[in-house]
């Protein structure tokens, strides 16, 4: 099971046509694309959930104590 060397495309060669790329290029640097972003931090996200959570764990037991349920 060789591959054929015609169908097979050298590290060299440029998978797309100079068109295409320019294309794909100019999709690429518009838009969402275009902006710069920080790294993802999931951390940073779980702590937030957390505080939040927390947060509004507390604001329900303080309405519910203002009110007189708790």
């Amino acid at each position: 099971m060789s591959e054929n060397p015609e169908n097979s495309v050298s590290s060299d060669e440029p998978r797309l046509k100079p068109e295409d790329q320019a294309k794909v290029d100019e999709f690429c640097s518009k838009g969402v694309n275009s902006v710069e972003r920080r790294p993802f931090k999931p951390f940073r996200m779980m702590l937030l959930l957390i505080g939040v959570t927390i947060a509004f764990s507390l604001l329900s037991q303080g309405i519910a104590r203002w009110s007189g349920i708790y």
